[in-house]
């Protein structure tokens, strides 16, 4: 049972680190942040493109933050000994 609370105590404390991460993305001045859990922060649009090339560089660049910060946080957990189960 305290092993449990333990695991459970570790998860907490690692899925509080992992989430102050964050991630920036730009491509053609249109600019994403996201953070570790996920979630857009900020997007910041190129008026000087057209709207098609916009929606583009957006979709292009919350992709590419999510693969960034997808290999990050693995890259962090393996550090911080994984889930330690």
């Amino acid at each position: 049972m305290l092993d449990k609370l333990k695991q459970i105590k570790q998860l907490r404390e690692m899925q509080s680190v992992l989430a102050q991460e964050r991630v920036e993305c730009e491509k053609n001045g249109v600019k994403v942040v996201i953070n570790g859990k996920m979630e857009v922060e900020d997007i910041k649009l190129n008026s000087e493109l057209a709207l098609e090339d916009q929606e583009k560089a957006v979709i292009e660049c919350v992709n590419d933050a999510i693969k960034k910060l997808q290999r990050t946080l693995a890259m962090k957990m393996q550090g911080m000994g994984g889930l330690g189960m």
